[in-house]
């Protein structure tokens, strides 16, 4: 196995390239056999100016067509490209059930991510099988938006947000790279959601994780509140994505955690802290 990194290689895992400019040496990439690409600056990590909205899309975009590109070249050519993607793809839907069969959203991260899956035309176009790996979140009791809402929730400052109503689709951490095991050799390609087959609204998820840690759910925070606090990025917060994992399931894998009482109780578990008792 062999990472990519930016910095000068430290050991012979190791291979450099640089995303931003585009630079990949293929050579380096002789004897791969498949590859999984997941970078892209966290988008809940500051507010959406102007400046980091573009650094959201290049981090997604320019690195995926950067190796896409040099993927195409490698001989022999990798059998597989696992490529990173999100059910933000589908903008804020309501009550509408999602597959992958269903129309891209307007919002920000719809166009970001429609353009992160078409970089990988090159991989694709040389005869690689390419797997848009479209994630909802990830249940991690150690970071995430999961960890940032336990620890509010610790606190007792946790509640719903917005409404509450909105469909939140998730996936445990432990299914999310068992998910991505399985697309390295599922007969599959194009479009398949990383989310566990029991998607929940916002409200049902805070007052689970509040039940497991003993702690009360009672303060909302409103949607005017939290579009003054975060932006443009709220609306995310606020979007209903009620996205049906229905190629992964056709494919047969097996979910850990498909009921969200469990996921949570692993992932909090996981974090190194005990559960109340």
């Amino acid at each position: 196995m062999v990472r990519l990194v930016r910095r000068e290689p430290v050991s012979d895992d190791e291979i450099r390239w640089d995303p931003a400019s585009g630079r990949l040496d293929p050579r380096m990439l002789a004897g791969v056999d498949a590859a999984v690409h997941l970078s892209g600056a966290g988008v809940g990590d500051r507010r959406w100016s102007p400046a980091y909205k573009q650094t959201i899309r290049a981090s997604r975009i320019d690195s995926t067509r950067t190796l896409a590109g040099a993927l195409a070249h490698v001989v022999p050519r990798p059998a597989v490209l696992v490529c990173g993607s999100a059910v933000g793809y589908y903008g804020d839907r309501g009550e509408e059930t999602l597959t992958e069969d269903s129309s891209p959203g307007h919002t920000f991260l719809a166009e970001v991510t429609c353009g992160w899956e078409a970089a990988t035309a090159p991989a694709a176009q040389a005869g690689v099988r390419v797997v848009h790996a479209r994630t909802g979140l990830v249940l991690s009791g150690t970071g995430g938006a999961l960890g940032r809402l336990a620890t509010l929730t610790r606190a007792g400052l946790a509640g719903p947000l917005g409404s509450g109503r909105q469909w939140w689709s998730w996936i445990s951490r432990a299914d999310e790279v068992g998910a991505l095991v399985h697309l390295l050799t599922a007969d599959l390609s194009g479009p398949v959601n990383l989310t566990a087959p029991n998607p929940v609204r916002h409200r049902e998820l805070v007052t689970e994780l509040a039940r497991l840690l003993h702690r009360p759910s009672l303060v909302p925070a409103p949607a005017f509140a939290l579009r003054l606090a975060l932006g443009e990025f709220a609306g995310e917060l606020l979007a209903s994505q009620r996205v049906l994992p229905r190629r992964l399931l056709a494919s047969g894998y097996r979910y850990r955690h498909p009921d969200l009482r469990a996921a949570l109780a692993w992932a909090l578990a996981d974090d190194g802290h005990r559960l109340p008792t």
